[in-house]
């Protein structure tokens, strides 16, 4: 698809009514996670004859779409999730975005969107936080999450790609994902539904696969569950991801295993960073296929002594019991590993810059 011809430098239109201080400094006081917005919005059209244009950082503000915009009917979408991390300093830092840019470009090739060039999304985030710095949290655990996505907006029905797509970037800050100390999640084992099959779109950031994941997210907390664990399509065996998050096993030599890109597993950028950090720490990475019954028997054998998930919004998550129709694994003493833990507070230290960035992923931003 057409590219841009013009650089991308998204100039800033200031908002004319901004939250009030008082009100905004209520908000981080306790923002929790989504729920409320910063004062501006990021965004690009493109179109096929024109590509790349119109970009700018303007006031937030509800979007106008026409009721037969594409995305509406053929879900032909696709975003990205990062956190700009406030250092003791003041300054404001984001987490290996380049890396985030390029797995939009091979989502949005993925649902025949036009990929938009790295430059653009770096210039995207840098100056919606450049207009939004006040809305950067300081403290614990707390950030500005930034949610890129791209968004189909033409108004046509019938099914081809379209020829009018929109780019935004918005922002929310977000509070500690576990205010109370990190605590273990329950997972339930899905047997009836799968997240993605080879082929599709499992290895794209597509609001579809998640979609497809909350009924049996539906089930799990029917079943008394905080998440859900999906198998592979083809033989129901071999263990995938969560309905938003990656999974690894640590084993009794203190290596580390996770199940490997299959092209219906989500690339997390988080997962890449931590099986890093783990081989910077003289551990054992791996990434291979592992299949439902290694992980009952490794649990039960005690081989598998920590089992943990990650993502962009938790960071990473001990996983502290498995449940399905066959029964229930507890896995070690039910809380966080020593492992867990000790992979949690490195990359929690590098990305607010209590350790020294031996790889070059932090990005200043302001």
């Amino acid at each position: 698809m057409s590219a841009t011809t013009t650089a991308l430098g998204f100039a800033i239109s200031p908002s004319t009514s901004p939250v009030a201080a008082a009100r905004r400094e209520e908000i981080l006081a306790d923002p929790g996670f989504g729920n409320f917005f910063t004062d501006h919005m990021a965004t690009a059209t493109w179109t096929a004859g024109a590509g790349w244009h119109d970009d700018a950082v303007v006031p937030y503000a509800p979007l106008v779409l026409d009721p037969s915009a594409a995305v509406l009917h053929y879900a032909q979408e696709v975003f990205e999730g990062l956190k700009a991390y406030r250092h003791a300093d003041g300054s404001v830092w984001a987490f290996r975005p380049e890396a985030n840019a390029r797995r939009l470009a091979r989502s949005a090739r993925r649902l025949a969107l036009p990929e938009l060039p790295e430059e653009a999304f770096l210039a995207s985030i840098e100056q919606l936080v450049r207009a939004d710095e006040a809305w950067v949290p300081s403290g614990g655990e707390s950030s500005l999450y930034l949610r890129p996505f791209m968004i189909a907006t033409e108004a046509f029905l019938g099914v081809r790609a379209a020829r009018e797509v929109r780019y935004l970037v918005i922002a929310s800050p977000a509070g500690s994902y576990f205010a109370g100390g990190l605590k273990p999640v329950s997972i339930w084992l899905s047997q009836d539904y799968t997240r993605a099959a080879l082929g599709g779109t499992g290895s794209a950031k597509c609001g579809g696969n998640y979609a497809a994941s909350l009924l049996p997210q539906q089930q799990a907390a029917e079943h008394g569950c905080d998440q859900v664990c999906f198998v592979d399509a083809a033989e129901r065996r071999w263990v995938e991801e969560l309905g938003g998050m990656n999974i690894y096993f640590v084993h009794d030599d203190g290596s580390i295993v996770t199940p490997a890109l299959s092209g219906s597993i989500l690339e997390g950028i988080t997962r890449a960073s931590l099986l890093q950090l783990a081989a910077d720490a003289g551990r054992a990475v791996e990434e291979r296929r592992v299949s439902v019954e290694e992980w009952r028997e490794g649990v039960a054998s005690g081989r598998i002594t920590e089992v943990f998930a990650c993502g962009t919004a938790a960071v990473i998550t001990p996983v502290g019991r498995l449940v399905s129709p066959d029964g229930e694994l507890v896995h070690g003493t039910g809380g966080a590993g020593p492992v867990t833990e000790e992979l949690r507070r490195t990359l929690l230290d590098v990305q607010y810059g209590r350790r020294e960035d031996t790889h070059g992923w932090m990005r200043r931003l302001v």
